[in-house]
């Protein structure tokens, strides 16, 4: 027997350098004769508890009684028992002797007695938490006596310890023994170590060692004595010193006093059974028995309860014990929302525990849970996520948003709820300074080159909003490719008043980042515009960058005059009170939606009223096509131009200043940098001019082939500044008069800007002209004259060709004189 129980406990001699565990500091009580020490793993540093108990010898009683308890423990197991992990007996020096000492691993738990001064609760918090944990231990008693028909023989105080999460669990299994029903009669001891039980423990029956009595009472007969001793224990705040003591029941709430007083009835037979302590007594009927039964059962439960809990729980936990919240619920209810069993709101709940907790506890028992939600498919749970990103954003590491949250977040930018965009918008200003460039450049600004086209009027707003709110975490390639062409290209031009107020507020903020020749060129004429809008709010903001941009300018003048080249080109001022700081989110897209404020952008030449929508792809595709025949710009803009923009994929590529740009392509879906006023359709005069001049010049003596025709170049255009020419003022109503004047001297000047605005031929142009005189090859009015008219018959064969040749008489009138002659006949 002796060897049986050594190989249970893992053999003897085998020493500790072999133990996986190291001992730590040792508790001041434990149940016994054991030591009750804190201990760690070895493997991963993980905390444990180490109880130790030794002996003179091998044979000594309380090592066998260790033994017995080893026994039991390894082989019970319930959630209210303590669990255990490894054991062993060694021989362990102590002086000149050798003790033989036996060693119990368990998870890491706590003397209750020790826990109960730490936690210092009172009043109706402390009556709560003894009715939990009495809740546990009664459950544990009932498990033993009922179900496996043992009895435990010492249940009180030092029996019972808590674990981290403030649960409490029966040990102490020295005495533990099976209940010995069937031999009646017989007077033999049924508990080997009763002697291990102190006297004020014990019942009458087994102080007196009536173990014919015993056997035939219930098998909870001794435990249910102990229940009441543990209860006397917990709520008069001493040890229990002699049996007498537990008539004094002044400490006793009221409402546990009936079964406390059934539990230590004199009579074994009547004592009241663990089991229906828990289900009777009024005692356990409190808010946080009730909390933690209902989560731990949260599985079974449907998603009306689930609500109704969970909207609730917020207010309760306001007033459970802090220590408790945080121990017990807490973990609880992170393990119900990671695994799927809690609804939606149940994250604030966790959110709002979590805000109790200091900073570094937080990132250890609340992030880890938050950061695998992201990757749920619950909409509601990424709703609540994105709604409350501000409580926990900014406990992220940056590895952990770049790597494990933005791809799962990223997925809301083209959900089909315009709810879900705007949130998913929003919470970038809290991500984004967490996210590298590789991913702000190569996703982040893709997704909200798509936003700026959204069919919600306030989402394309707030993204410019963003845009100027996380530019500074942009590099300085990324800034000039997308800041300018975002802002005036998109922002300026939608029919969204605030969204054209938050292009022109983004300007300023971001004013820092434009060199002079950008500001002068892109955004002065831009914003300038605007100072005429329908809508009040934007012509106000629009005065004002126009007073900070000239600023810049002025600044940018005397820095020149003064000879300082290097520092004008870095020119800044000092934003306005009014523009400073992150700019606020505009109104939410399901309030704003439909609203009829929406007004267009002004035209710059009041040339066309139609307004531009900014959801039409082909609008975007008809604005690169716009661009490839506006006029070059000067060659200081090329220099200003940076290279990165050519191979941009984020959508606000640069567009490049010759024609090489519809040739090649682009993949930039949409975001090129178009001037604002490029894409509106000139006057109807001076298109007719423009088509005009873009055919070549008849020249009737100097005959070509048709492949040499298309060899022919084009009269050059006069050069002119393409970012005023869009905005030029139209042709005059009566130019229709100045088609008189005859051409002059100035008609040989390249450099005539107003080339492009004179005035159209008469209306009669429609009809085909003759061919004009040979002799005046230099006519530059002859560029305008009017096209031939469109027909799809092929002239007739003729001796001469080339361009200059004179056509040929119409096919039809021969064919009519041959029909007369037929007729006659």
């Amino acid at each position: 027997m002796f060897k049986f129980l050594k190989e249970v406990v893992a053999g003897s001699g085998s020493g500790l350098k072999d133990f996986p565990y190291t001992i730590g500091e040792p508790y001041a009580s434990a149940w016994g004769s054991w030591t009750h020490h804190r201990g760690t793993s070895k493997d991963d540093g993980s905390p444990v508890s180490i109880f130790s108990l030794s002996g003179s010898n091998p044979q000594d009683r309380h090592l066998v009684a260790g033994r017995n308890g080893v026994k039991r423990l390894r082989t019970v197991r319930h959630p209210n028992i303590l669990s255990f992990l490894h054991s062993t007996e060694a021989e362990v020096p102590d002086g000149p002797a050798m003790k033989h000492t036996i060693y119990i691993v368990t998870e890491p738990v706590t003397p209750l007695s020790e826990k109960l001064k730490e936690l210092n609760l009172g009043g109706t918090q402390r009556d709560e938490y003894f009715a939990w944990g009495l809740h546990q231990i009664s459950k544990a008693v009932s498990f033993l006596n009922n179900d496996c028909k043992l009895v435990h023989g010492n249940v009180c105080v030092t029996s019972v310890v808590v674990t981290q999460t403030l649960d409490w669990k029966l040990h102490a299994f020295d005495v533990l023994s099976e209940f010995d029903a069937n031999n009646e009669a017989s007077n033999s001891p049924m508990l080997q170590f009763e002697w291990l039980v102190g006297t004020q423990y014990k019942p009458m029956e087994l102080t007196k060692s009536d173990w014919v009595s015993i056997r035939k009472s219930p098998p909870w007969a001794i435990d249910s004595w102990g229940l009441g001793c543990l209860i006397y224990e917990l709520f008069s705040g001493a040890k229990l010193t002699r049996t007498e003591d537990l008539r004094n029941t002044a400490s006793i709430p009221k409402s546990l006093l009936p079964d406390y007083q059934r539990l230590l009835s004199s009579a074994p037979s009547r004592r009241m059974n663990p089991s229906k302590l828990i289900d009777n007594s009024e005692f356990f009927q409190n808010k946080l028995v009730e909390t933690i039964q209902f989560m731990e059962v949260l599985n079974l439960k449907d998603s009306v309860e689930k609500d109704s809990f969970f909207r609730k729980l917020p207010n309760i936990a306001e007033q459970l014990p802090r220590e408790i919240v945080l121990k017990k619920l807490l973990p609880v209810l992170a393990s119900a929302l990671e695994f799927g069993s809690a609804a939606a709101p149940a994250l604030v709940v966790l959110l709002k525990m979590g805000s109790w907790l200091p900073a570094d506890q937080f990132s250890a028992k609340v992030l880890p849970t938050i950061v695998k939600l992201f990757a749920s498919n619950d909409r509601a749970i990424r709703v609540s996520l994105l709604q409350h990103i501000d409580q926990f954003g900014e406990s992220l590491t940056a590895q952990t948003v770049d790597e494990q949250v933005f791809p799962h977040v990223a997925t809301g930018f083209s959900d089909t709820s315009a709810f879900l965009r705007e949130l998913t918008l929003k919470s970038m200003l809290v991500l984004a300074p967490k996210l590298s460039q590789r991913t702000i450049s190569g996703s982040l600004l893709k997704y909200l080159s798509k936003l700026q086209v959204d069919e919600e009027p306030a989402i394309r707003t707030n993204t410019t909003i963003l845009l100027g709110n996380i530019a500074n975490y942009m590099n300085d390639g990324t800034r000039k490719r997308v800041l300018i062409n975002a802002f005036t290209v998109r922002a300026l031009r939608d029919t969204f008043p605030p969204a054209r107020a938050a292009g022109i507020m983004a300007l300023s903020v971001t004013s820092s980042y434009y060199e002079m020749t950008e500001i002068a060129t892109r955004i002065l004429p831009n914003v300038v515009v605007l100072t005429f809008d329908p809508d009040s709010d934007v012509r106000t903001k629009a005065f004002q960058a126009t007073d900070q941009f000239l600023q810049i300018a002025k600044q940018h003048h005397e820095k020149l005059t003064m000879g300082d080249n290097s520092a004008a080109e870095a020119t800044g001022i000092q934003l306005k009170p009014g523009n400073a700081g992150l700019l606020g989110w505009a109104m939410s897209s399901l309030t704003q939606k439909g609203k009829g404020s929406d007004h267009g952008p002004v035209s710059s030449a009041n040339a066309s009223n139609s307004q531009i929508s900014a959801t039409s792809s082909v609008t975007s595709d008809n604005r690169s096509s716009t661009v490839a025949y506006a006029p070059s710009t000067s060659s200081s803009l090329d220099q200003t131009a940076p290279a990165s923009a050519r191979s941009s994929v984020d959508g606000w590529g640069e567009i490049e200043n010759d024609n090489t740009q519809e040739e090649n392509g682009s993949d930039n879906e949409g975001w090129d940098d178009v001037d604002p006023y490029d894409e509106k359709p000139p006057p109807s005069l001076l298109s007719n001019i423009q088509a005009a001049q873009k055919r070549p010049v008849a020249q009737p003596k100097q005959p070509v082939s048709n492949s040499s025709r298309l060899n022919q170049p084009k009269v050059p255009k006069p050069e002119e500044d393409p970012l005023w020419g869009s905005i030029a003022a139209p042709a005059p109503k009566n130019a229709s008069k100045s088609s008189d004047i005859k051409p002059s001297t100035s008609h040989n000047d390249d450099d005539d800007l107003w080339g492009s605005i004179a005035a159209p031929p008469p209306k009669s142009a429609g009809k085909p002209l003759k061919p004009p005189p040979a002799a005046n090859s230099d006519d530059l009015w002859g560029a305008i004259a009017a096209p031939p008219p469109s027909t799809k018959a092929r002239p007739l064969a003729s001796s001469g060709r080339g361009r200059g040749t004179k056509p040929a008489q119409p096919k039809l009138g021969a064919q009519r004189i041959g029909r007369t002659s037929s007729t006659g006949m």
